[in-house]
């Protein structure tokens, strides 16, 4: 039996839940699986349809990590377990066992300083246990910068499901939404400074006027939110610009779907940075291809001027550039046929794998 600790997981949504379902629900076809998850007030109908025990942990914040620790300590002295999985190394700071430890690691959690208290923390946590497993080359070489030892750390991009087909009704929605607004660029994330949605918003300004009917189209929430509005108005740009959020799956994946280019030129702001960018992979599956931020781990996922391009998201004429020359000439068609191809290798059947030799 396999113990998987995280705070993130479904029903909760983001690319960090997504990846820790996808882990879980991948393992227990060939492990015995149980998971430690945070407390969601939708939990009961959610993990009453799942084919292996999720155990729920409320509770004030302050207090759960160290409630949540107890009930694991606990478990584990009482059952035979094989090892554990952590979605973060402060999942597994208060855990007393021998048992084997893997820690996924993502970029921004680590990203603490050498020196300080903060990374001292990590280092004790990640040099002593058996495997980390890094989302990303970026990722591993940050972690090797701030001291954690490189012979524990292996290179696992997350994985994504194969693709649903999509409802016939919510693609004709979409194109009703759609119609005469061309070409359409995407962003599905979080509104954060780091996803960088304002110098998007700025070089359309400018790519408006050679192309008078462009749409940008933001899906999700966030602390940016009101400030990314404010933007959008006082560039004039409400025509071009639709906010969705608390969204059905369907419809996001429509939208996507039906969009030219997906668009996330991510920066590094203050310690917070793109460890991979599992968006990049879902947008590649409907053939839609990406331009990704310099900084941080998209070019994982990301062959720049083969699937997509990567460009310094600080830079906006090189974001401005960057969505022009994917536009000219329609170059974005030829480029989302080799991201549709490349998304393959990134599917849960192989991924799953990779998890599989640490694990054996």
């Amino acid at each position: 039996m396999y113990l998987i600790i995280t705070k993130n997981f479904p029903p909760e949504i983001g690319g960090m839940q997504n990846l820790m379902w996808g882990l879980a629900n991948e393992l227990s076809k060939n492990y015995m699986i149980k998971v430690f998850a945070d407390f969601h007030k939708n939990y009961k109908m959610f993990d009453e349809q799942v084919s292996f025990s999720i155990e729920r942990v409320g509770g004030i914040k302050l207090l759960r990590k160290f409630r949540k620790a107890q009930l694991i300590n606990e478990f584990i002295k009482e059952n035979k377990i094989d090892g554990i999985i952590a979605d973060h190394w402060k999942s597994l700071e208060l855990l007393k066992t021998n048992k084997k430890k893997i820690c996924l690691i993502h970029g921004k959690e680590i990203n603490h300083e050498k020196g300080t208290s903060l990374n001292k923390r990590v280092l004790e946590v990640l040099n002593n246990i058996d495997t980390i497993v890094a989302n990303s080359e970026y990722t591993k070489n940050l972690a090797i910068k701030l001291g954690i030892q490189q012979d524990k750390i292996v290179v696992i991009n997350p994985g994504v499901d194969k693709v649903e087909e999509l409802d016939k009704k919510t693609l004709d929605k979409v194109e009703n939404l759609l119609k005469h607004k061309s070409p359409v660029l995407i962003t599905v994330s979080r509104f954060d400074k780091r996803k960088n949605h304002e110098k998007v918003i700025m070089a359309l300004r400018n790519l408006k006027q050679i192309y008078p009917s462009i749409t940008y189209v933001c899906i999700g929430y966030g602390d940016e939110e009101q400030n990314i509005k404010k933007l959008v108005k006082e560039l004039n740009l409400e025509e071009q610009v639709m906010f969705f959020k608390d969204i059905s799956n369907e419809l996001k994946n429509s939208l996507l779907a039906k969009s030219n280019i997906f668009v996330m030129p991510s920066i590094i702001h203050k310690k917070s940075v793109e460890g991979f960018g599992i968006a990049y992979i879902e947008a590649a599956q409907y053939g839609i291809p990406s331009i990704g931020g310099i900084d941080g781990g998209a070019s994982d996922a990301i062959n720049h001027k083969k699937d997509g391009l990567i460009c310094d998201g600080n830079n906006l004429d090189a974001i401005y550039s960057s969505i022009n020359s994917m536009l000219e000439n329609n170059k974005y068609l030829e480029y989302g046929k080799a991201a549709k191809e490349n998304a393959d290798k990134f599917k849960w059947d192989k991924i799953i794998e990779e998890y599989k030799n640490i694990l054996n």
